[in-house]
């Protein structure tokens, strides 16, 4: 099979594609034949070996991906051979095939495609996970979105407007902010074009309920500040590269939450949560009122080209890698 490969830890002109051996087929586990799969941050940190979780090189680089089963295990009932299906592992997604559980993945919905699908599952579940258990977003609240171009942020502006919410979102760029708009956000913020700060005091004079940072960096205090007292600050990611130093007085004098969203601990500690917002996200997905917003399409052998675009920080939504298209 053709695969993305990365042969040592580095940035991501290190990964090559090449003819790789087809993964073995272990009890309980489901071959795919992938036809997309999506570009997520944390691919970015793997292949240079700076994710919490270290992968020893070499590897098949790739979380996130959606095709067709092709084999299953003796003991796996379901899926069944043919089934569509999108899912996420930690790595192999970057290749003609991959071998994962049969629990790890869903059937994509009637109606949804391949690219929609692998580009959906990590996001949106990101974001809706934390708008409806965590920052607990209801009808009528102020929302701010950090890094509100890239995928989280994009999925988190539309899954915060189908609750009810107003969006004010904050990106890097006219590029990001346009594709917010688009999503339903009503307040635009460029944080590079002047003080973030003065900004969402002029943008939110009253203050905001809840803020969604997967950004940190210099973007977390002055967000933190804009909160109204009581207001909920959640942490979810640190895309910057920088853990932020917040100071606790604000916290104190605001009567700020500050709470905080990390998939694996979540879905251990709030399985009945977890259940009843997968089912919801599903149905969204299958309705198409919730769509991921793909920004750019790389062919499996541009797989560092999708990889460089996410770590540089330019991907406008989410990055899809076809690896069933032909290379142009």
């Amino acid at each position: 099979m053709r695969a993305a490969w990365c042969p040592a830890w580095g940035p991501p002109e290190v990964v090559t594609v090449e003819e790789r051996p087809s993964p073995e087929l272990g009890p309980g586990q489901v071959r795919v034949a992938v036809a997309a799969a999506a570009v997520n941050f944390p691919d970015v940190l793997l292949v240079a070996g700076e994710y919490q979780v270290k992968v020893p090189p070499p590897f098949v680089p790739g979380s996130e991906f959606a095709g067709t089963v092709t084999e299953a295990a003796a003991d796996v009932d379901a899926p069944a051979v043919g089934d569509r299906v999108f899912g996420t592992g930690l790595v192999g997604a970057f290749a003609e095939e991959v071998v994962v559980g049969a629990t790890a993945v869903t059937p994509i919905p009637d109606g949804v495609a391949e690219a929609d699908a692998a580009a959906f599952g990590v996001a949106h579940r990101t974001a809706w996970h934390t708008l409806r258990s965590v920052a607990e977003a209801r009808e009528g609240d102020e929302v701010i979105v950090l890094g509100a171009g890239g995928g989280v942020g994009l999925a988190t502006v539309q899954l915060a407007v189908h609750l009810g919410a107003t969006v004010t979102a904050v990106a890097s760029s006219p590029d990001k902010l346009a594709a917010a708009e688009a999503e339903g956000a009503t307040r635009l913020i460029d944080h590079k074009a002047g003080d973030l700060r003065q900004a969402l005091r002029e943008a939110l004079p009253d203050g905001a309920d809840v803020v969604v940072d997967p950004v940190g960096g210099d973007l977390a205090e002055p967000a933190l500040r804009s909160l109204h007292y009581g207001g909920r600050f959640v942490i979810v990611g640190f895309a910057s590269g920088t853990i932020p130093r917040v100071p606790l007085n604000l916290v104190l004098l605001k009567g700020s939450q500050i709470r905080a969203f990390e998939f694996l601990s979540f879905l251990v500690n709030q399985p009945d949560a977890a259940a009843r917002n997968e089912a919801e996200l599903l149905d969204l997905l299958a309705s198409g009122r919730a769509r991921p917003h793909i920004g750019a399409r790389f062919p499996l052998d541009r797989a560092a080209d999708a990889l460089a675009l996410v770590g540089g920080g330019g991907a406008v939504g989410k990055v899809v890698v076809d690896v069933a298209r032909p290379s142009s």
